[in-house]
This record gives structure tokens, sequence and C-alpha cells, in this order.
């Protein structure tokens, strides 16, 4: 998102914090609530452009939603929809952009409250290298001739009882509504959101063996020192794996070519 339609999502994700600080809130509900919006402005094309047209004043557009949706969702969810088409935007399909992120960043939420956002991170990303490891599953998943209940179903049958609730109903949305974006993108972006609740980084470890629990702990030390924020490790193992370990943190890779770095977290690593 650029200029007016970054300022109001902006605006939007701090009026969801302060919603969401009050526990009588229910931010799982809530997310549903946000989801449905948004599958139903994907899906009018006409009416998004109402709501997002410049041209009308912000009052107007607020009427008009709390018209519409008003019945339909809680006073809290209407209040955020309001907000938003209050909001200018450089493009209409950024409101609906806003509404799907604010419905993760809500079921994320939730997980937090129970305790289980470090569960739902890790499980993010082993779905993502489970999907990257199985050429079938990832044609099932993305198949556009599926209907979004029989992916639905699949889910179900994978995560169902095994993953924590807010894994399975952020994974559902990506899969049955993915709104142009691929699977791994719609999971990175899943897990960027995740370690942002926290205002954590995330390093992607990949080793050619497990990493003991002092190691990872000495490692995600180093990186945090080396980084200036806290981080959160999602770890793979590839045998293949060249110097027994490669971190790629964002868009930078620690390897080779930045053998100062290696040395100093293999030193941590070792003492």
């Amino acid at each position: 998102m650029n200029g007016a339609s970054r300022e109001a999502l902006a605006a939007a994700r701090e009026r969801l914090d302060a919603l969401t600080d009050n526990t009588s809130v229910d931010a799982a509900q809530l997310a549903t609530e946000l989801a449905a919006v948004t599958a139903l402005l994907d899906r009018e094309v006409s009416l998004r452009r109402v709501l997002t047209d410049p041209a009308q004043s912000g009052e107007a557009k607020a009427e008009l939603a709390q018209r519409l949706l008003g019945t339909r969702i809680s006073g809290t969810a209407a209040d955020l929809v309001v907000g938003l088409v209050r909001s200018r935007w450089s493009q209409s399909r950024d409101l609906v952009d806003a509404l799907e992120q604010l419905a993760d960043v809500a079921d994320l939420t939730a997980a937090q409250r129970a305790g289980t956002l470090d569960d739902v991170e890790d499980e993010l990303f082993r779905f993502g290298r489970i999907v990257a490891s199985n050429v079938e599953l990832r044609a099932a998943l993305t198949d556009r001739k599926a209907t979004a209940s029989a992916k639905g179903e699949l889910l179900r049958s994978l995560l169902g009882g095994r993953a924590d609730a807010a894994t399975e109903r952020l994974v559902t949305r990506l899969v049955t509504a993915p709104r142009g974006r691929s699977l791994e993108a719609g999971l990175e972006s899943l897990s960027k959101l995740a370690a942002a609740r926290r205002d954590r980084m995330v390093a992607v470890v990949t080793s050619a063996v497990p990493l003991s629990a002092p190691q990872r702990q000495r490692l995600g030390a180093a990186l945090a020192k080396l980084y200036g924020r806290t981080m959160h490790l999602n770890l793979d193992v590839d045998p293949e794996v060249l110097g027994g370990i490669r971190v790629q943190v964002g868009d930078e890779v620690i390897n080779g070519s930045l053998a100062d770095r290696i040395e100093d977290v293999a030193r941590r690593m070792a003492s």
C-alpha cells in the first residue's frame, strides 16, 4: 500500500489494538466477522467502489456501511469497518486488503491472549514446509477448480485437532480465499504478522542436524544482539546445508559472504 492507504491501514491497526486491549472483546469472533466483510467486499466490486469513492464524503460512506452491516455484525466489528470507509484509499482494493489484514491480526491477538502465539508461529512455518515438500498436497490446496468447501474439508482433515484453532482459521481463510496470492506468499505474510505481535523478527534457521535447546538459545541471543531485536527462530533440518547451518532474516542470508557474522554466531554457539 502507498500514500493514503498506508496511513488508513496504520490508523485502523491502532483502533484494532485499542479495541482488543479490552478483554471483553472476543478477538476470534471479531476476526471471523472482519473476514466475512472482506469476502463480501471482495465479491461485490460495485459496493467496494462506492465505499472508497473519493468524491463521496467520509460520513456518507460511513452511514452506508452502517446501514448495510450494522445488523449483520457486532458493534465492535461495525465500528472498525465504519472507521475504514471514512478513510481515504489510494485504490478500492486496498480497503479489502486492509480488512483481511485486520482479520488476521485479530486471530493472532486471540492466540496471544490464549498463550498460544508461539505455537501458531511454529505451526504456520511447519505447514509451509509440508506444503513445499508435497507437490500433490500443494496442487490440491491451490486447485482453482476445487470448491472452497472441499479445500476446507481437506484442511480440517490435516489440521483439525492437530493445530491451534487460530492456525486452522488463518490457513483455511488463506487457502479458500487466496485473493490472488500464492500459498507461499500468504503463509509468509501470516508469519510476519505473527512475529510483529511481539515486535519480533523471524529467522529461518536451516541446519544439517537438529539444534539442541542450548544451541537454539545461544543462536537466538546472538541474532538478537546482531539485529537489536528479539528473534523468533523457525527451525528446519537439511543434511545438505553447507557449513552445517544457514540463517535467513528477511532478505538477508547469513552465509559465507558474511563470514564475520557466521564466526561470531559460531563462537557463541560453541561457548
